[in-house]
């Protein structure tokens, strides 16, 4: 069994915790779904959210999904000009079999304007 990183990100339309919440389970769906994985797989997760997001943590979100026992961190994205607004993104390290060339990256509505070059 190997170790992988599978990176993504979703834009969200508005800084509300609800919102997040929600967000950040699709897109923690999508990685899971998309890799073929499990929670069980998940060895920790790091979120990053741009400095307009106030209203909750991400990783909370994920915890609304029912990833509990896995080591969950957040923090904020550099605050760079002309960066996209509202965006949270995920660094997730796993444990498959995939091999690195079949790890799907997910990058949900404009997010996939970020990494037009892995975004699935």
């Amino acid at each position: 069994m190997a170790v992988r990183a599978v990176r993504g990100a979703v834009q969200l339309e508005r800084d509300d915790a609800g919102h997040m919440h929600e967000q950040v389970s699709a897109l923690m769906t999508g990685v899971l779904e998309r890799n073929g994985l499990t929670t069980d797989d998940l060895i920790s997760v790091w979120f990053t959210a741009t400095p307009d997001l106030h209203s909750d943590f991400p990783a909370a979100g994920a915890r609304k999904l029912g990833i509990a026992d896995v080591p969950l961190i957040c923090a904020q994205e550099l605050d760079v000009a002309g960066a996209m607004p509202r965006v949270v993104r995920v660094l997730a390290h796993v444990e498959t079999e995939l091999p690195k060339s079949r790890i799907n990256h997910v990058y949900l509505g404009a997010a996939a304007a970020l990494r037009k070059d892995i975004a699935q």
